[in-house]
Formats: structure tokens, sequence, C-alpha cells
């Protein structure tokens, strides 16, 4: 993961219109049924905030590239479940990952809307949680008025850790590349710690 990370940091260095177009599908594969889970979107959105301290990267750039990612691809997910109703969850690939369903579904009744807004900063489940949402026939109109406000929330909060943290390093060692993955993965420990934490507690409520 550190020789990925130096690659495309360096990458991103050299082709700063590119990488907000990496930034973008970071954040849209990562809300994609079943590869969301695999993609590390997260981890890829907070390296590449680590370069706005330098000025490889505008913030406001990276904020949107995120946040219209992450619209997009929960949006396409949410529209396909509301088409395709319950039987898309029983479906390939969404049949290969039934534990993930049922905890998408779980979290819906326990707590309703609501789990759309939760969901959205816990991987990997928030890449079951819009196409369960629209499979459940939330309504359109409450998905994205929960959904938007959350995904306005969750970019700023994985991209400003990088900045601050990348700021410090800077600051202080004064060789920002090369601490560039120890942010990242700092961050990566963060959102398991998380997702481990957030999956007790559903696991708990629904005993």
């Amino acid at each position: 993961m550190d020789a990925f990370l130096d690659t495309l940091i360096a990458f991103a260095s050299a082709h700063r219109d590119a990488a907000y177009l990496v930034l973008f599908l970071a954040a849209l594969l990562e809300a994609v049924p079943v590869l969301g889970s695999l993609v590390p979107g997260s981890t890829i959105i907070l390296a590449l905030s680590a370069l706005i301290p330098g000025g490889e990267l505008d913030l406001v750039g990276v904020l949107a590239s995120a946040a219209a990612g992450a619209a997009l691809g929960d949006g396409a997910a949410y529209l396909i479940g509301h088409r395709e109703q319950r039987r898309i969850l029983s479906a390939w690939p969404m049949s290969r990952h039934p534990e993930l369903v049922g905890r998408a579904e779980a979290l819906f009744q326990r707590f309703g809307g609501w789990a759309v807004f939760f969901a959205r900063f816990v991987p990997p489940i928030r890449a079951f949680v819009p196409v369960t949402a629209g499979a459940l026939q939330m309504p359109p109109a409450k998905f994205f008025a929960i959904n938007i406000p959350a995904i306005l929330l969750w970019a700023p909060a994985h991209v400003l850790p990088g900045v601050v943290a990348a700021t410090a390093l800077e600051h202080s060692h004064g060789r920002l590349h090369h601490w560039l993955p120890v942010v990242a993965g700092v961050g990566a420990v963060l959102l398991a710690a998380g997702w481990l934490l957030w999956r007790r507690h559903v696991a708990a409520s629904t005993k």
C-alpha cells in the first residue's frame, strides 16, 4: 500500500487536473456495492488531501471532487436499488456478501432513514446502504435529503485531517512527501477502528 500511495502522490503532484479525477473516482468507486468494500477510497482521499498545504492541490477542488464522486456513486446505487427492488439484494454480486446486506438491512430496522446518514461514515457498509435504501423503497426525496448533507459532512471529515496532519509534518520535518503514506496509514487505521466499533454496535443491537 505504501508503494501504491507513493506512486499516486507523485502522479498527483505532477498532474494536478488528473489528481482531481482520481479523487472523484476514488469516492465514486467506494460507493459502488461490493466494489466499494475493496477500493481504499478513503485512504486515497486522505493521502491526496495532504498535498493541499503545499499548493499542489486546491482545498475547494479536493472537497468538490470527493463530494461529487460520492454523490454520483450513492445516487446511482440508490436508483438501481429503487428500480430493481428487493431482488437485487439476493442477486450477484450482492449474493456473495449476505452478511453485509443483512447488516445494511439491520441498520434500517434500527435507525430508519438515518441509516443512510450514519453509514456514509463507516466503510465498508456504506457501499451497501444506498442500494439497500432503494431496494427497500425509501422515497427518493427522503434519501437525497439525508444523503447529500451526509456527503457534505463526510468530505471535509476525510479531507481536513490530511490537511492538518500534513501542515504539522511540513512545519516539523520539512520532508512532507516521505510522510504522506504515514498520514494515509494513520487515517486508514482510524477508519478501520471506527468500522469495527460500528460493527460491534450493530451486532449488539440486533441480538
